[in-house]
């Protein structure tokens, strides 16, 4: 069985229960250890096996603070992306929408209208509390994409732009949101790959998404 953690690797095999590494018996406690704390720094990227990684590269990573593991499909360069057209990827871990946070978006895009800011007189209005700003969900595309996919030896990846934004149900601060995505299309361009990937924000427990969006990246080589 083969690991990679943080670059490193090792052959590991059990014996009696134990683990053996490069020939030396490590003792469970130890072992235990070190997996422990392998997890509580959120550094370790495991590849066991065929099981946890697939012909685009999918590996498991636990991010600071997760209760569980998140698939992040892995390109190595653009000739596997190139050729994962239709590839589904996703979901996301869900991301908790904070007052905190609609306050900060006000502030950095000076709207502040009281459905997303004033949460006494919110209470009363047509959503029963505030929400967060339509763009700000869209703002939060980058993060997830971090958690949907990564390709690797490209010198840059240029926002081209969005198509077909629609923002479909109001997020409530509190609500929870994850996203999930498809790369719908694959083009190679003179200098530079250009991709276009459908995300669909969700809400944990509702039917209904929060947001849809295709969104454009130019990957330059």
């Amino acid at each position: 069985m083969q690991f990679a953690i943080r670059g490193s690797a090792y052959v590991g095999g059990a014996i009696g229960g134990r683990e053996q590494r490069n020939g030396t018996t490590i003792p469970d406690g130890r072992l235990r250890e070190e997996r422990r704390h392998d997890v509580s720094r959120s550094r370790a990227v495991f590849a066991i096996g065929a099981d946890a990684k697939d012909r685009c590269g999918t590996v498991r990573t636990a991010r600071d603070g997760a209760s569980k593991e998140t698939l992040v499909k892995k390109f190595n360069d653009l000739t596997e992306f190139v050729a994962a057209e239709g590839t589904q990827l996703g979901p996301t871990e869900w991301l908790e929408i904070t007052q905190e946070r609609v306050n900060l978006f006000a502030d950095a895009t000076d709207d502040h209208q009281w459905i997303h800011v004033d949460p006494e007189r919110a209470a009363g209005g047509p959503f029963g509390g505030t929400i967060a700003h339509g763009l700000l969900t869209l703002s939060l595309l980058p993060h997830f994409t971090h958690q949907l996919y990564t390709v690797d030896n490209v010198a840059m990846a240029i926002n081209y732009g969005y198509n077909k934004v629609r923002f479909i149900t109001p997020v409530r601060v509190g609500a929870r949101l994850r996203a999930r995505a498809v790369i719908s299309a694959v083009s190679q361009l003179e200098n530079a790959v250009q991709a276009t990937v459908s995300t669909t924000v969700e809400i944990e427990g509702s039917e209904k998404p929060a947001a849809i969006a295709e969104s454009i990246v130019r990957f330059i080589g």
